[in-house]
């Protein structure tokens, strides 16, 4: 039986690299893992904290994701975590389902969800906004195109803080 979201929780020491160029790097190390398993890498988030970061790794796949899956996921992703030693300073892994309000990490989530209801919260403001809610349209070049109350909004990709696909209840 699948969850809506389950965690794997660990504590680790990581050597730093600026946050892009982190989880970029980080991407890597697990999509062979995670792939390697038969799931989708959905995406990595690293929030470095006081104390004790945060590394939250999404994955999905079609029968949806159990407990199980996660503890397999995070064990693997442990053991990548050891001997690459890719961050400094303490930290939890997470290791999650991506859930109903699925976050879009990559630019390929904004053309495979087009025809969804997505949340968009942007970097400063633009167009004087910075949350916009509509209908995905897909890419255009580096824009994002998504329509409003039947106008359509093209949205630079680089200025897109967090997306997320808004759950049809």
């Amino acid at each position: 039986m699948g969850v809506d979201r389950c965690w794997s929780r660990a504590l680790f020491l990581f050597p730093g690299v600026a946050m892009d160029a982190m989880t970029d790097r980080l991407t890597t190390m697990f999509e062979p893992v995670t792939e390697g398993l038969g799931f989708e890498l959905v995406g990595v988030e690293y929030h470095p904290g006081r104390g004790e970061g945060l590394l939250r790794i999404y994955i999905d796949h079609a029968d949806g994701i159990t407990v199980d899956d996660c503890a397999r996921i995070s064990h693997q992703v442990s053991g990548v975590l050891d001997v690459e030693d890719p961050i400094s300073g303490r930290y939890r892994l997470e290791v999650s389902s991506p859930g109903l309000d699925r976050p879009l990490m990559r630019r390929d989530d904004f053309e495979r969800f087009a025809g969804h209801e997505i949340r968009l919260k942007l970097t400063g403001l633009w167009e004087g906004r910075r949350k916009l809610r509509g209908i995905l349209r897909g890419l255009d070049g580096e824009t994002v195109v998504l329509e409003e109350e039947g106008q359509d909004l093209r949205v630079p990709l680089d200025r897109i803080e967090k997306g997320n696909l808004v759950p049809d209840l």
